[in-house]
């Protein structure tokens, strides 16, 4: 069976999705291609999500993974919707059957397994979430599954906040409050775009950031952000976005093909690509 799946959201010309699930499908003997369907490319806003994969289905994919900025957008042209992305309030994968449009949400597992795998041992007691959107949310909601108890969700749009705080009986603040509150939990998660390569900087000043805090980045472009070189240089344990990156496809490509990848050796595939893209910048001698 012919495999073809695709990407969709905006700048996302330096995905690493592609070649992650294009080379674990090679290792297991599947025919897979992996598409871009960049909005920037294409031209269009991201109101138009639904357009794209309605081209998509028609032009026969088996689904699409879709990111920043349409994790919510595409939500009003599915037809059905996965119990976990329901209560996210949004989506990430898409898989095509039967003629129709079906949604789910593998950030919500792929973030809880890169934290406990990639923190392994860290207090997961109390703990700010910045960003409330759709990565946010998915994060929110593996707290909640790893038995954060003390949940502060904050975010530049207060209602966002105060709504995702509502679903999961959990506090909401500003920025503005950060000093306060960082100062009694134990970790921070980043979940805003800031930090990405068409985001550039840092989500918080850096002297937010103590030694007793673990701060976890769902940002994996660039692999090593600002928030995260901040957060060392002050002595905070760190979490890049990479795992959840990996993970999440790991769950994504198991719904397109019915197939379980190795999540070990998808691991050594992403160190791979980073590796390979460090070396290609790295100046020659």
């Amino acid at each position: 069976m012919d495999y073809t799946v695709g990407l969709v959201g905006a700048g996302i010309g330096p995905s690493l999705s592609p070649a992650l699930h294009e080379r674990e499908a090679r290792r297991l003997g599947l025919r897979y291609r992996y598409v871009r369907l960049d909005l920037d490319v294409l031209g269009v806003p991201p109101e138009c999500a639904g357009d794209v994969l309605a081209r998509a289905q028609a032009e026969g994919f088996r689904g699409v993974n879709v990111t920043h900025p349409c994790k919510q957008q595409v939500l009003a042209h599915l037809d059905d919707i996965s119990p976990d992305a329901a209560a996210i309030g949004a989506v990430n994968t898409v898989v095509f059957t039967d003629g129709r449009a079906v949604g789910y949400n593998t950030d919500r597992s792929g973030f809880a397994r890169g934290l406990t795998t990639g923190l392994p041992g860290s207090c997961l007691d109390r703990v700010v979430l910045l960003g409330a959107g759709g990565a946010g949310a998915a994060a929110a909601y593996a707290l909640r599954d790893l038995g954060t108890t003390d949940l502060v969700i904050v975010d530049t749009d207060a209602a966002a906040a105060a709504r995702l705080a509502g679903k999961l009986d959990a506090d909401h603040g500003t920025p503005a409050e950060l000093s306060r509150l960082l100062a009694r939990v134990d970790g921070l998660v980043h979940a805003t775009p800031t930090g990405m390569a068409a985001h550039p900087g840092l989500p918080l000043p850096e002297n937010l950031l103590a030694p007793h805090l673990w701060v976890a980045e769902i940002v994996y472009r660039p692999l090593d952000t600002a928030l995260l070189q901040a957060a060392r240089s002050r002595g905070c344990d760190t979490l890049d976005g990479g795992r959840m990156a990996v993970y999440q496809a790991v769950d994504a490509f198991a719904l397109f093909t019915g197939i379980t990848p190795d999540a070990d050796r998808m691991i050594r595939h992403f160190a791979e690509l980073v590796g390979s893209e460090e070396d290609n910048r790295a100046p020659s001698r």
